[in-house]
């Protein structure tokens, strides 16, 4: 098992930029699908971006291209998502997960594949 911990959230206006970061702890993830996932009050929870370790392999919801980047720090074992061109609708907690590597081979990645997760951490975008 694999332990995550996600910082970097906070409340930004609309447009500005905020970086999450996922620490993970435990086993090596060195063969894991990681994502990054959101959910807002009242809604699904919905997958953003997913990063296939070691594989290159990553996916981004179409609601966030071309404004999120998925990357990883393998020497600090750590996850991130950049998030430029924020919007309200970005709004949500933003949970890191992590899974085996199948999980990265869909067309999208879906939160009953993932095993293991963050706490979650608060981002806000006002207008």
């Amino acid at each position: 098992q694999v332990q995550l911990v996600e910082s970097g959230g906070g409340s930004v206006q609309a447009g500005g930029s905020l970086r999450l970061s996922c620490a993970a702890s435990g086993n090596t993830y060195s063969a894991y699908c990681m994502g990054w996932f959101r959910q807002a009050p009242g809604k699904e929870r919905e997958g953003v971006a997913g990063f296939l370790i070691g594989g290159e392999r990553r996916y981004y919801a179409d609601s966030v291209k071309g404004r999120f980047t998925i990357s990883q720090d393998n020497a600090k074992n750590t996850l991130y998502l950049q998030m430029n061109s924020l919007k309200p609708e970005d709004t949500a907690m933003y949970y890191c997960a992590a899974t085996l590597p199948f999980a990265c081979y869909y067309d999208r990645i879906r939160a009953a594949d993932f095993g293991s997760w963050g706490q979650g951490t608060q981002v806000t975008v006002s207008s």
